[in-house]
């Protein structure tokens, strides 16, 4: 009824309650994410990716913060939005190739498609995050009157039918298709696997710092991401071709969610560390290089080296495997 998202008491949530789940049922969980995650990589769009820098993702973290909306919310927006922008430009390029005929130059093309997707991108944005929090089940959803709100602070004018029909051609365009699954559902079920397991690790302590390395992860992508791909073919300067062979590894969950715990790890339990990769690499079958390379390209980021090359030749490491980037 009102314009406020209800505030909710910060300690009501106290995180996720591990080694409370039946084997079986970790199990099946494990072996949906790993297909579904599988199945992502082999129908990867070439343009994956092009809706998770930086500034888009700030905006949906300060937002889903701004409305207190829980952690998993604000990863599921961004990868609503990721989806949803990918095949809404598609679809827009499509319809104006054909409306323009095939005379028409492809830059005229995209001109306008860029226009469109400009004039409504903000609110696209909230209405992700609306359909993000409406998901989840332990915090209040983001109201009508809450999102227009918000909009009208940034000197937008929408109606609340055009917030409707915004959030229903998010809907219409991921053929409804939006309880994906996100890095943290796959952090948390390895987190699980561990303890049941058998592996000694503070869980509520490691499951807060994985979380706030996965926002760091989210928030510093790209450079992340291009100190791995250097790490991998042994080169500063990839190629075209080594670049676009590296997307599948950007857009693999799984491995961010080993890289995430590998890290955490290291940083608050380093006795653990090697204990919990070759638990990782049994469970995952990514290698323990792999997963030394994605922990290193994280804490490179975190303290700011400049010498990536010659200090993870102090670590020991050894050449990358073809997990990370296959050679040819």
């Amino acid at each position: 009824m009102g314009s406020q998202v209800p505030l909710e008491p910060r300690g009501r949530d106290s995180g996720p309650m591990f080694s409370g789940v039946a084997p079986e049922i970790i199990e099946d969980t494990l072996i949906h994410l790993a297909t579904e995650n599988e199945q992502y990589l082999s129908e990867l769009p070439e343009q994956a990716g092009y809706f998770k820098e930086t500034r888009i993702v700030e905006f949906i973290f300060l937002l889903s913060e701004k409305w207190r909306l829980d952690q998993s919310t604000r990863y599921h927006a961004v990868e609503l939005l990721e989806r949803f922008m990918i095949k809404q430009v598609e679809q827009m390029c499509d319809n104006s190739r054909n409306a323009k005929g095939r005379d028409q130059g492809q830059r005229s093309s995209w001109s306008s498609v860029r226009d469109q997707i400009a004039n409504t991108f903000v609110l696209r944005l909230v209405s992700c995050v609306q359909l993000a929090s409406k998901l989840s089940l332990h915090y209040s959803r983001v109201t009508n009157d809450t999102a227009l709100k918000f909009l009208q602070s940034l000197k937008y004018s929408y109606t609340k039918q055009e917030l409707l029909e915004s959030e229903l051609a998010v809907l219409n365009t991921l053929h409804f298709h939006i309880n994906v699954s996100t890095p943290l559902a796959y952090v948390e079920l390895l987190l699980e696997v561990l303890g049941y397991n058998g592996c000694l690790l503070p869980a509520k302590p490691l499951h807060q710092l994985c979380v706030e390395l996965l926002d760091f992860c989210y928030l510093t992508r790209e450079t992340i991401y291009d100190t791995l791909l250097k790490i991998a073919i042994e080169n500063s300067t990839p190629s075209k071709l080594q670049i676009a062979k590296f997307l599948t590894v950007k857009e693999d969950f799984m491995l961010l969610a080993v890289g995430v715990i590998s890290t955490g790890v290291f940083i608050l339990s380093p006795d653990h560390w090697e204990q919990v990769v070759e638990h990782l690499n049994c469970i995952t079958g990514i290698t323990p290089q792999s997963i030394l390379e994605f922990s290193y390209a994280v804490v490179r980021r975190i303290v700011g080296s400049t010498t990536p090359e010659q200090q993870h030749r102090n670590c020991g490491a050894k050449s990358p495997k073809n997990r990370v980037l296959p050679q040819k």
